[in-house]
């Protein structure tokens, strides 16, 4: 989704958020990531404004301060940055691959079922669709957000194809954008 993002070409406006809708986006985001509760008020202040930056392919970037803390694509689901993440690590759980996908993920791609199956891994308990950090082996911060393919279930059971879709991760444009 970011991989090739310059915000210098690709964004088409921002605007300001009522705040009918930042209480309305709060109470989704709680609802979503139940984990997110604790820090909801420090991750979006009141007193705070914020902003949408509007850009092509339909992606919608949130800003509160000077920092980009969620993003989405349409209509669909709400996504922390990573950033935010580094802050809050454990506002969304976590699956674990082996030292050898790293290169891999750091260039966008996706993370196949052997990669959290192997020795060196962790596959947690989820449902298909979560939204999950991505840690790696040995390093303490998540290098990427993912959403589940499959259930982890099912990743142990079938263990080939892509059982996590890398939305985004670190140095991609999204992470170098700078309000």
């Amino acid at each position: 989704m970011f991989k090739k993002f310059d915000p210098k070409e690709q964004v088409s406006g921002v605007t300001p958020l009522k705040s009918s809708v930042q209480k309305n986006l709060k109470k989704n985001l709680v609802d979503h990531y139940p984990n997110i509760e604790p820090y909801i008020t420090q991750i979006l202040p009141k007193k705070e404004p914020l902003k949408v930056i509007k850009c092509h392919d339909h992606i919608e970037i949130f800003v509160t301060g000077n920092e980009a803390v969620f993003f989405r694509q349409r209509d669909g689901p709400y996504y922390p940055t990573l950033r935010l993440l580094h802050k809050y690590p454990t506002i969304l759980p976590h699956q674990r691959v082996d030292r050898g996908a790293i290169r891999f993920i750091l260039s966008g791609a996706n993370i196949m079922c052997p990669g959290l199956t192997s020795p060196g891994a962790t596959l947690q308990p989820a449902e298909e669709e979560t939204v999950v950090a991505i840690m790696a082996e040995g390093k303490k911060h998540a290098l990427a957000i993912g959403v589940m393919k499959m259930s982890a279930d099912k990743i142990k059971q079938i263990n080939k194809g892509i059982g996590v879709d890398n939305i985004h991760y670190l140095n991609d444009g999204l992470w170098h954008v700078k309000p």
